[in-house]
């Protein structure tokens, strides 16, 4: 993980920061706050999610507050649709290499 973060964090940074809605550091303070507040309480509850995933709605959240065309809409449902994709692949893999270990051991 903190390879792939060293070589593609950037890219993902400017997508949720730039290129998906306009931060300003107030709105940044607030989407970072109200995603903290919701895995606090998600963790506090047991319930399993995604951190990347509550930033990712919470800025979407930020953005349409300002007026909602200032989220590029179609940038928002690529990024949910690779959320949405994550799962089974990210499944189907360990499928994969489970059998590829096993044929080998």
């Amino acid at each position: 993980m903190g390879i792939g973060t060293a070589v593609g964090g950037w890219r993902i940074l400017r997508t949720m920061g730039i290129r998906l809605t306009k931060l300003d550091p107030i709105h940044g303070f607030s989407a970072e706050m109200s995603a903290a507040v919701v895995i606090e309480a998600a963790s506090r509850l047991g319930i399993p999610l995604s951190t990347m995933h509550t930033i990712g709605t919470a800025i979407m959240g930020v953005g349409s507050i300002q007026r909602f065309s200032a989220v590029r809409w179609g940038l928002a449902g690529e990024i949910i649709m690779a959320w949405v994709l994550t799962f089974p692949i990210c499944g189907l893999i360990a499928y994969l290499v489970t059998h590829l270990i096993n044929f080998f051991s």
